[in-house]
Formats: C-alpha cells, sequence, structure tokens
C-alpha cells in the first residue's frame, strides 16, 4: 500500500508539473488575444478552467499511480504507461498550440490526437486496472467537450 502512494504521489505531481508548465502558454494570451475571439454561448467563464483541470490532473495522476503500482515489469503496465505518457505530451503540447502559437486550427489537429490517445490510454489501463480507466473518463469527457469548444472557436474566427 505504501508503494501504491507513492507511486501516486509521483504520478500526481507529474501530472500537476505538466499543467503547471502548460499553465504558462495558456497565460500569455487568455488575457489579450483569447478574449478578442468570438466564442460560442456555451463557452465558460475564464475562473472554471484552473480548478477543473487541477481536479482532472490529480485524478490522472491518481490513475496512473494505480496503474505504476501494478508493477513497471509488466507489459502490459509499460504500454499502459507509453500511452499516458504521449497522451500528456499532446495535452502540454494544445496549450502551447492554440494558445502559444495562437492557432486553434492547429489546436483542434492536436486536440483530436489527444482524444484518440485518451482512449487508448483507458482501453490499456482497463486491461490493468478498471479502476484506474474509470478514473480517466472525467478526463475524456472534459476533453470531448474541449474539442468541441476549440472546434467551435476555430469555426467563428
Amino acid at each position: 500500500m505504501r508503494r501504491k502512494l507513492i507511486y501516486i504521489t509521483i504520478m500526481v505531481g507529474i501530472c500537476l508539473g505538466v499543467g503547471f508548465l502548460s499553465s504558462f502558454a495558456t497565460q500569455s494570451s487568455v488575457n489579450d488575444w483569447f478574449v478578442t475571439l468570438n466564442k460560442p454561448s456555451f463557452n465558460p467563464p475564464s475562473w472554471l478552467f484552473a480548478p477543473v483541470w487541477t481536479a482532472l490532473y490529480i485524478m490522472m495522476g491518481v490513475s496512473a499511480g494505480i496503474v505504476w503500482a501494478k508493477g513497471f515489469h509488466h507489459l502490459w503496465v509499460k504500454t499502459a504507461l507509453y500511452h499516458f505518457g504521449f497522451q500528456l505530451l499532446l495535452n502540454a503540447a494544445w496549450s502551447i498550440v492554440f494558445f502559444g502559437f495562437k492557432q486553434p486550427f492547429w489546436g483542434l489537429v492536436v486536440i483530436i490526437a489527444l482524444l484518440c490517445l485518451i482512449v487508448l490510454t483507458m482501453r490499456w489501463f482497463r486491461i490493468v486496472s478498471k479502476y484506474a480507466a474509470w478514473l480517466l473518463i472525467p478526463y475524456l469527457l472534459w476533453v470531448c467537450f474541449a474539442t468541441v469548444l476549440n472546434y467551435s472557436i476555430w469555426e467563428l474566427n
């Protein structure tokens, strides 16, 4: 149990760290470029994003920590965590492309690839731990919403 808590803590830290680093790209344009864009009526208020992403990163870290605790020497665990790592990189890349480079179309391309990798990650997590896969459902749903939002912003601008 102690080992599992250590793995969970490490993974939560990594996920929150990626989120923190991604926020630099977001903050670089969220108060100037982003406010000038036309947004759909279902665009959430800006204050909502930080708490939602914090909760999602924590859940992602707990999920990955549970998988890691099953033993990195297992092929399925390695495969699951590699998928997780790649989707986490794409998660960060989206912020850089959409906000940092101010490219909604290319952000859409990245977020669609991210969605595919989240689904694959969940598939591999389910093989290792059904609970770990279930913990990623809110993340999947939020990224689905973000994809629709990204598309709408691109279409409106």
